[in-house]
């Protein structure tokens, strides 16, 4: 059984190692730790007491705006994300959220699959938004309604 509990200060360490595995350019504890300070949503994803994944979602007015949603490598593509998603839809809707937005790598073609098969469309772009080996890469801007 899947449980999504608050993320609390006491997790960081698991969520720093995580990040540091699944991206090249991982966020960094000050953003984790800022993300808390702020009182943005921030939840793990555990199976039998394992952290699997976790999501950081703000929201602003009627919106939900998702700054990140992750499965522990080894877990990905067996429907964790999807999952995650559908419990941050849930937590979006009873905040009275009207809309979710993210914005995603344009060469995250598995983060992309996943949030179109989920309803969501692109509605724009942020120019070198995101840290890559190049310099900088575009971000793909995308909403669905809730």
């Amino acid at each position: 059984m899947v449980r999504y509990p608050d993320m609390t200060e006491a997790d960081l360490d698991a969520v720093v190692a995580a990040e540091e595995r699944i991206y090249p350019f991982p966020w960094t504890r000050g953003n984790f730790v800022e993300s808390l300070a702020a009182g943005n949503g921030a939840w793990l994803a555990q199976e039998d007491g394992n952290m699997i994944g976790y999501a950081v979602m703000i929201w602003v007015l009627d919106e939900a705006h998702l700054l990140n949603l992750s499965v522990l490598p080894e877990l990905q593509r067996q429907g964790r994300g999807t999952a995650l998603l559908m419990h941050l839809f849930g937590l979006a809707r009873t905040r009275q959220a009207t809309r979710m937005l993210l914005e995603v790598r344009r060469s995250n073609f598995s983060g992309q699959g996943l949030y179109l098969r989920h309803g969501f469309g692109e509605i724009g772009h942020r120019r070198r938004y995101y840290q890559s080996p190049e310099g900088r890469e575009d971000a793909i801007v995308m909403a669905r309604d809730l």
